[in-house]
Order: C-alpha cells, then structure tokens, then sequence
C-alpha cells in the first residue's frame, strides 16, 4: 500500500490553485524528485503534503500506517534560519518534539537518538556550537539530522542543495542517497535536474504539463526530452558566462 496518494490534487492559496491535476503516490522506498519550472507550485505541494495549508480541491490520503507526525521536512534555508541563536544539539533534538509530546524535558533515548543521528551525519563534533557559526553545508546537515530524529520512514525536503557550492552540493546528494538506501523514502523538491535524474525512482513533473512515472519513463517523454534540454542549455550558459 503507498505512503502517500493524492487524487487529483490542486494545491495554492485563498482558493486559488497555481498547480492542479495532480495524481502520484509514493510507496516505501521511494526517491520522488519533484521538478518543474519557477513558480509552477513545487514548494506549495510539500506545504500541502504536510497538512501546512489545505488544498485547493483533491484528496491526500496516508497509507501504510504513516502518521503525519512521522514525515521528516528539510525546508529551504531562510536568513532567520541560518541565523537561529541556538546550539546544534538543540536544533537537532527538537527534531523530538513529536516524540516527546507534553512533557517539559527530551528523555534519554531522544537524547541518544540526537547523539546517534549527529554523529551519522558528521557533525557531532558541533554539537555545542552555535547554528550561525557554522557554514552553510554544515548547517544543512544539522537541519537534516532534525529531520531524521522525527522520522526513520519518509524525508521531504525543499530544494536542500540551494545556495551551496558544488563539492558540498555532491557530499548532501550522496549521503540522502545513503538514507534512501538505508530505506528512508525520499521526496524532495529539486532545481538540479541532472541529479534528480541520476538519483531518482520517480519524477514529478509539474507546471503547464504534468508527468508522474519512473525516471526512466521521464527521460523519454516528451516533457523530461524538453526540460532536460533547456536544463543543459541554461547550465551551458551559465558556464559560459563564468
């Protein structure tokens, strides 16, 4: 049974949808890249997804036993992100607060799984610093372990190489490729459509068409042929220009 299924989903705001006619699932084990052109709706779908705001029109339906609670996000990096006055290892165990419910102090074993998690991900060397000390791959690994410490079973994340440099960019990429191999299920909104293609089981395409299928069928169709050109086109350019 899928994690997730939406029906004929139309998602945006005040009644008013910037993306519609969308039906995809996501089973387990999954890695869904979400793709599409700027401002096609790509962030208002994983808002949506994660019951942040109400659809348009549709249906979302959790299978499987998934609770809400137990979907990890990665959001995008904000300025008052990065500058959060806090310390890495708060961060990383507020990532518990689902877990821990009403009670005023994290227990021992969410301190454990904080540890555990911040060492997986290389930073528990960080664990007392704080979050705006560090740089931005650094950050994004702590918000990462955040992520993990609500959920072992799904991960959705918002474009979470944005404004990082191409060796941390392929370090991120490589270690959400270890968590999906683990069987962690992937959905993440992507600008690089180069890496989605090469990590990815499925695509959703979304904007003036929409295309949901596996990677494979996505290369060959007649939406992935013409967005992977103008992709390359634009990363050619930009080299170019460089």
């Amino acid at each position: 049974m899928a994690l997730i299924t939406c029906k004929d989903l139309a998602v945006g705001y005040d009644g008013e949808a910037v993306a519609a006619g969308l039906t995809f699932s996501v089973s387990a084990g999954d890695y869904l890249c979400i793709v599409g052109e700027n401002g096609s709706g790509k962030s208002t779908l994983i808002r949506t997804l994660l019951h942040l705001q109400q659809p348009v029109s549709g249906e979302i339906t959790l299978g499987d036993g998934l609770a809400p609670t137990e979907i990890g996000y990665l959001p995008q990096q904000s300025s008052i992100q990065k500058d959060f006055p806090a310390s890495v290892r708060e961060i990383v165990l507020s990532g518990c607060q689902g877990r821990k419910g009403i009670r005023p102090f994290y227990n021992a074993a969410e301190r454990e799984l904080a540890n555990q998690t911040m060492e997986k991900l290389g930073i528990l060397q960080f664990s007392k610093r704080c979050f705006p000390e560090l740089s931005g791959g650094q950050q994004q690994r702590v918000l990462l372990a955040r992520a993990l410490c609500a959920t072992r079973k799904v991960l959705l994340m918002d474009e979470p190489t944005a404004g990082l440099d191409p060796k941390v960019t392929a370090d991120l990429y490589s270690l959400i490729d270890g968590l999906h191999r683990e069987g962690i299920t992937i959905i993440m909104i992507s600008h690089d459509i180069a890496a989605a293609v090469r990590y990815a089981s499925h695509i959703l395409h979304i904007g003036r068409t929409v295309f949901f299928g596996t990677t494979e069928r996505y290369r060959v169709s007649g939406v992935g042929r013409s967005f992977l050109v103008q992709e390359q086109a634009s990363g050619s350019a930009e080299d170019d220009n460089g």
